[in-house]
């Protein structure tokens, strides 16, 4: 793999991850807010959020730096376009909109997704540096 090679299937695992990392903590808010009267669930389209991401609209996550060494994360859009409101299942009294069951299910396969693409990273990097050990 050429330099190139290698950033482009980096960066995209990288853009991947921060994807699933904003879609993980937008659903543990619909969880975190299922006795909150009138709130609406939301998730993103992840197909969507991801293209949006790799076409260069969206940001990653902001990072915190401890140092003045630490590089920044570039500045970018934001999930908005991506972002839609649960279409509700059950009707709530107090107009909620959050489907526990739903919810759970969906973070739960979020975060097996998240696990696998880290497995795939760390895969590719041991890949690459069995290949350099080898030369």
């Amino acid at each position: 793999m050429t330099t190139t090679a290698i950033d482009r299937q980096l960066g995209f695992q990288q853009t991947a991850l921060n994807v699933r990392a904003a879609r993980q903590e937008l659903l543990a808010a619909n969880i975190a807010n299922a006795d909150t009267p009138h709130f609406k669930a939301r998730d993103i389209d992840f197909r969507e959020a991801l293209m949006g991401a790799l076409n260069g609209k969206l940001s990653p996550l902001a990072l915190s730096t401890t140092s003045p060494r630490h590089l920044e994360a570039k500045a970018g859009g934001s999930l908005d376009s991506s972002l839609r409101y649960r279409t509700e299942t059950q009707s709530a009294v107090d107009g909620n909109t959050v489907d526990m069951d739903v919810e759970r299910a969906a973070f739960t396969e979020n975060a097996v997704q998240y696990e696998a693409s880290l497995t795939f990273i760390n895969g590719l990097l041991r890949t690459m540096q069995q290949a350099i050990s080898n030369q």
